[in-house]
C-alpha cells in the first residue's frame, strides 16, 4: 500500500470521498466536456456537508495541496474558491481561474452557474461582467441591463455603462431613471476628464433638469478643476441661456459673475451682465448714473472691480437702509445727484456725499436683523424669534452674506432679543434644525459656518457638503458613518462614492502606515463587511498592514475615534497570532474592558497578573492603568494573583495622587492630571478605600499609610483630620508620635522667607569667613610646635568641630527648608502662620500664641514651633475645640477661642 493510500485512509469519511474524487479526476484526465452544471451542484452538496461537519479547514487544505501539483483541477479550483468566497477572503484567484477556463472553452451554461454562485457571496465586478457576457450569448437583453445596473453600483469608475443605462431608460420613457444614470455618468466622466462625453451629457441634463441650477453650479466647479476652466465657463453659458429665457435674473447674474471670474475679457458676458443689472434694478432712480460711474458696461476698468463698485452704489436709493458704526441703522430719505440725505435714529436729515456714503456706510436689506431690531417693536421681534426658529435662523444668516456661525447668531440675539436663559433651550433646537433641515447647508470651507439654501438640499448632498467642509480626518469618518446609517440614502450615489474614495485612496498607495491609513482600512473593511460590493477591487488584508506599523501604541492613541479603536483591537485578535501579547502591551494606552474580557475568555490570566504587577512596579509610567485596574479589577482572581500587597496598592495610589497635585500646580498636562487626581480621590476618600483599610489593619500598618497621606501637601487638611479621627475612633490611644519630626526629616522644615534668608546669610558667613579663619588659626597653632601641649591648637580644633557641626546642621536644615507662602494661611484650623487665642480653663485667663517653625520660635513672645510638644498639640485645632496639655506634670485644660493670620 502506497503512502498516498495510507494518507487517504486516515482522512475523515467526507474528506476521503473528496480525495478520491480528486484522484479519479487526475487519473482519468477528465476533459471539460465531462463537466456540467449538475456536477457543480453535486460539489455544492459536498461543500455543505463538510461545513456542517466543521471540516472546511481540512477540505480547503486538501484542495490547495492538490492544486500545487495539478493547477487546473476543476474540482479543487471550485471547492477552494467557494470556501474562500464564503470566508470573504480577498484572494479569489482559484474561482477566477476556474471561470476563465470555461469562458475560454465557451461553456456558457457552466460559466453562468459559477458566476451566480460567486454573486451569492456578494457583488463582484469580475462575476458581473462575465455574467453579462453570458446573457449576451443568450441574447437576454433584460438580463444584460439588470447586470449592468448592479455593475454600475459596484464599479464607481464605470461611466460607459451608466450612460448606456441612461439611454436605455430614456428610450423606455422612464425619465427619472434616465436622469439618475446621466448624473452618475457625468460625475464619472468628469473624474476621467473626458470632455466630449461631459458636454454631451450636460446638454441632456439641461433638457431634463434645467431648473436645477444648483446641480450645474456644483458640477462646473468639478469640471473647472478636473478638465478646464474655459470649458467649464462655456458649459455655464448654456445654463445662463436657460435662466435668461425663464427671466431668472438673480441666477443669471450669479452665473455671469462666475464666467467673468474665469475670463474677465469676455465682452459678451460683460454686456449680458450689464443688461441683467438694468432689468434687476429697473425702478432705481440712479441706475444709469451708477452704471456710468462704475464703468460697468464698458471701458478699460477691470470688470470684476466694476461689478463690486456698481453693487456698492446701487444699494443707495431712497427708502433703503444703511448702517454707520457710530450712528447705527439709518434710512435713506433722498438721493439728489451726489448728495444723500439719511435719517438715523439720533441724527435726522444727515447729509453726506455719495462717495463718502459708499466708503463709510454699510448697506442693509430691509430684512437684515439690524434693521428689524431698529424698526420692529421689541415684543414683536422677540415673539417671532422665539416661536419661529427657521425664520429667525434664515434672517440672521442672510444678514451676513449668507454665512454665519452659532457664535454670531448668539451675538445678534442675546441679550437684545432673547435672554441668556431663553437662548439655552432655543439654541438646542436651532442646532438640530441647522443639521437636519434641507433649507440649511454648511460652507464648503468651514463646517461651523451655516448658509441658507435657495432650494432645499437633499440629505445626501447635505452630509456630503459637511464631509467636504470638515477639515479633520476623524470627523470625516463620523460623517460618512452617519451617511451610511440613514436608510434613505443611496450608497451608489456620487456623493457617497466621492466620500468613500477619500478613504480608499489612503489604501491604494502608502509608504508608511499612519493613523489615517489604519483608520481608512478599519472603516472601509467594516463597510465592505456590511456591503460587500464596496470591496470590489480592494486588497483588504490586515496582517501586512499591521506588520508595517512602526509604533503600535502610538498609532492606537492617534486613532481619535472610539469605534475605530475597538475595531482595531478586534482585527488584531482575528488576524495576529500573538494578539494576547499585543493586547497586554496596548492595555496601558487603551484601558479597554474588552481587552480584559478577551484575555480572560482565552485563559490568559497569567499574562494579566504579570501585566498588573508590572504596572504597579512601574506606576510612574502607567499611572492611568494602575488606577483603572484598581478601580475595575481588584476582585478578579488574576489581579489577586499579581502578588501586589493591598498596602502597596494604596501607597501607589497615594504617590500618584501626590504627583498629580504637583503637576497641576506646575501647569503640566493639567486636564489629564485633574482627571486622574479626581479618580484617586474618589477611590480613597469617597468610595471608602482608606476607611475600610483603617477598619481592618493593625495600628502599625495604619500609621505607615497615614504617614504617606500626611505627606500629600496639597490634600485638603479636612480630609487628613477626618482620617486621623477615624484612626482615633478605632485606636483611642493611638499615638502619632514623631509625626511632625518625621515630616521635617522627610518633607522638609517649614520656614518663613525672612528666616530662610537669615539662615542663608549665616551659612555664607560660616563658609566664607568663620571656616577659613579657623583654618588659619589651626595652621598658626601648628607653627608653634609641640601639639600635645599646645593650648591654642586644641582650642582651634574644638572650634573646628563646633563649626563643622554647625555647618552640617545648618546646611541640612536649609536643604530641607520648605518656604511658606503667606497667601496659603488658613484660619479654619490652627496651623503654621496662625495666631491662636486660648482660654485657660484652669485660671480663666486668655493666652495668645503664634504658631511658626523652630527657626522663628521665641517663647518669650509666645511664638512657638509647630514641632514643639505644645505646638504639635495645637496643630489642626479649630475654634471651640477643647484639649488638655500637661505642663510639669500638671494637666491644664484649654479651649480655642479665636484663630487669625499671623503673617
Amino acid at each position: 500500500m502506497s503512502d498516498a493510500d495510507v494518507a487517504v485512509m486516515e482522512l475523515p469519511g467526507l474528506l476521503k470521498n473528496v480525495q478520491e474524487m480528486l484522484n479519479e479526476e487526475k487519473w482519468t484526465r477528465a476533459t471539460l466536456g465531462n463537466y456540467s452544471a449538475a456536477q457543480f451542484k453535486e460539489f455544492d452538496v459536498v461543500l455543505k456537508e463538510c461545513q456542517e461537519a466543521h471540516l472546511y479547514e481540512g477540505l480547503k487544505s486538501l484542495c490547495d495541496e492538490h492544486l500545487v501539483h495539478t493547477k487546473n483541477s476543476i474540482i479543487a479550483l471550485y471547492i477552494s474558491g467557494m470556501i474562500a468566497l464564503s470566508r470573504q477572503v480577498i484572494d479569489d484567484s482559484a474561482i477566477v481561474n476556474l471561470v476563465n477556463i470555461f469562458v475560454d472553452n465557451h461553456k456558457w451554461v457552466i460559466v453562468k452557474y459559477l458566476c451566480e454562485g460567486i454573486l451569492e457571496y456578494g457583488e463582484s465586478k469580475f462575476a458581473l461582467r462575465t455574467l453579462a457576457e453570458c446573457y449576451r450569448n443568450e441574447n437576454n437583453e433584460e438580463g444584460i441591463y439588470g447586470v449592468w445596473e448592479r455593475l454600475v453600483k459596484v464599479d464607481i469608475e464605470e461611466a460607459e455603462l451608466a450612460k448606456a443605462l441612461a439611454e436605455h431608460y430614456e428610450k423606455l420613457g422612464d425619465i427619472d431613471a434616465a436622469i439618475d444614470y446621466y448624473k452618475k455618468a457625468l460625475h464619472r466622466y468628469i473624474t476621467k476628464a473626458v470632455y466630449k462625453e461631459v458636454k454631451d451629457i450636460w446638454g441632456k441634463l439641461l433638457d431634463y433638469i434645467g431648473d436645477d441650477t444648483d446641480f450645474f453650479l456644483n458640477m462646473h466647479k468639478r469640471i473647472a478643476k478636473s478638465i478646464d476652466k474655459d470649458k467649464a465657463a462655456a458649459l455655464l453659458k448654456e445654463v445662463y441661456e436657460i435662466c435668461k429665457k425663464k427671466g431668472d435674473i438673480a441666477t443669471s447674474i450669479v452665473i455671469l459673475k462666475i464666467v467673468l471670474e474665469y475670463d474677465d475679457r469676455d465682452n459678451q458676458a460683460r454686456k449680458e451682465i450689464t443688461e441683467c443689472y438694468r432689468k434687476n434694478y429697473a425702478g432705481h432712480s440712479q441706475l444709469e448714473d451708477y452704471i456710468r460711474i462704475s464703468s460697468l458696461a464698458q471701458g478699460p476698468r477691470n470688470v470684476r472691480e466694476a461689478i463690486i463698485d456698481f453693487e456698492k452704489h446701487i444699494a443707495f436709493d431712497k427708502g433703503n437702509f444703511v448702517y454707520h458704526r457710530t450712528w447705527g441703522v439709518g434710512r435713506i430719505a433722498s438721493v439728489q445727484g451726489d448728495d444723500i440725505i439719511i435719517d438715523f435714529a439720533k441724527k435726522r436729515n444727515h447729509s453726506m456725499s455719495l462717495k463718502m456714503a459708499v466708503n463709510a456706510l454699510q448697506t442693509l436689506s430691509k430684512n437684515h436683523i439690524w434693521v428689524l431690531k431698529a424698526v420692529w417693536k421689541k415684543d414683536k421681534l422677540h415673539e417671532n424669534v422665539k416661536s419661529d426658529h427657521i425664520w429667525a435662523l434664515k434672517t440672521v444668516i442672510r444678514s451676513f452674506d449668507n454665512s454665519c456661525d452659532i457664535k454670531r447668531i448668539k451675538a445678534e440675539l442675546v441679550p437684545q432679543v432673547l435672554s441668556p436663559g431663553e437662548w439655552t433651550g432655543w439654541s438646542s433646537k436651532a442646532r438640530e434644525i441647522l443639521k437636519s433641515d434641507p433649507n440649511f447647508g454648511v460652507s464648503p470651507d468651514d463646517i461651523d459656518i451655516f448658509t441658507v439654501r435657495d432650494r432645499p438640499i437633499s440629505l445626501e448632498e447635505k452630509l456630503y457638503n459637511e464631509f467636504k467642509a470638515e477639515k479633520s480626518f476623524f470627523e470625516r469618518t463620523v460623517t460618512i458613518r452617519e451617511f451610511v446609517s440613514h436608510k434613505d440614502v443611496e450608497l451608489d450615489s456620487e456623493y457617497f462614492t466621492e466620500m468613500f474614495s477619500y478613504f480608499t485612496a489612503y489604501l491604494k498607495s502608502y509608504n508608511q502606515v499612519t493613523e489615517q491609513v489604519a483608520a481608512s482600512y478599519l472603516l472601509v473593511k467594516d463597510m465592505t463587511v456590511k456591503y460587500p460590493h464596496l470591496g470590489a477591487g480592494l486588497s483588504l488584508d490586515f496582517t501586512p498592514l499591521f506588520e508595517s506599523i512602526e509604533d503600535v501604541p502610538a498609532l492606537f492613541l492617534n486613532l481619535r475615534d472610539a469605534k475605530l479603536k475597538e475595531e482595531f483591537l478586534r482585527q488584531i485578535k482575528l488576524f495576529i497570532p500573538s494578539w494576547a501579547d499585543i493586547y497586554i502591551n496596548l492595555f496601558p494606552y487603551a484601558l479597554s474592558n474588552s481587552i480584559i474580557q478577551h484575555l480572560e475568555e482565552a485563559g490568559f490570566g497569567d499574562k494579566l497578573a504579570a501585566m498588573t504587577a508590572n504596572n504597579f512596579e512601574n506606576f510612574r509610567d502607567y499611572r492611568e492603568a494602575v488606577v483603572w485596574l484598581f478601580k475595575n479589577c481588584r476582585g478578579k482572581e488574576w489581579y489577586l494573583n499579581a502578588g501586589v500587597p493591598y498596602e502597596k496598592q494604596l501607597i501607589t495610589l497615594i504617590h500618584i495622587l501626590d504627583k498629580s497635585y504637583r503637576e497641576i500646580e506646575n501647569h503640566r498636562d493639567t486636564t489629564d492630571n485633574r482627571k486622574i487626581n479626581k479618580q484617586i480621590y474618589t477611590i480613597l476618600f469617597i468610595d471608602g478605600a482608606l476607611d475600610r483599610f483603617i477598619a481592618e489593619e493593625d495600628s502599625y500598618t495604619i500609621l505607615r499609610i497615614y504617614t504617606f497621606i500626611n505627606d500629600v501637601k496639597d490634600l485638603d487638611p479636612a480630609d487628613k483630620i477626618k482620617l486621623r479621627n477615624k484612626i482615633l475612633d478605632r485606636f483611642p490611644d493611638f499615638k502619632f508620635l514623631g509625626e511632625e519630626e518625621r515630616r521635617s526629616a522627610v518633607l522638609g522644615l517649614i520656614v518663613t522667607m525672612a528666616k530662610y534668608q537669615e539662615k542663608q546669610k549665616q551659612l555664607a558667613k560660616l563658609i566664607e569667613e568663620d571656616v577659613p579663619a579657623n583654618s588659619k588659626e589651626i595652621e598658626f597653632a601648628k607653627s608653634l610646635g609641640d601639639l600635645r601641649e599646645n593650648a591654642e591648637y586644641k582650642a582651634a580644633l574644638e572650634k573646628q568641630a563646633i563649626l563643622n557641626s554647625t555647618l552640617a546642621k545648618l546646611s541640612d536644615e536649609i536643604e530641607r527648608a520648605q518656604l511658606f507662602d503667606p497667601a496659603t494661611v488658613s484660619t479654619s484650623r490652627a496651623g503654621f502662620g496662625t495666631r491662636i487665642t486660648l482660654k485657660n480653663n484652669s485660671n480663666g485667663k486668655q493666652e495668645e500664641y503664634t504658631l511658626l517653625g523652630p527657626w522663628e520660635s521665641d517663647p518669650d513672645r509666645n511664638v512657638i514651633s509647630y514641632l514643639s510638644p505644645f505646638g504639635g498639640t495645637l496643630l489642626n485645632k479649630g475654634v471651640g475645640e477643647q484639649f488638655d496639655f500637661s505642663i510639669n506634670n500638671e494637666k491644664v485644660s484649654y479651649v480655642v477661642e479665636n484663630i487669625s493670620a499671623a503673617i
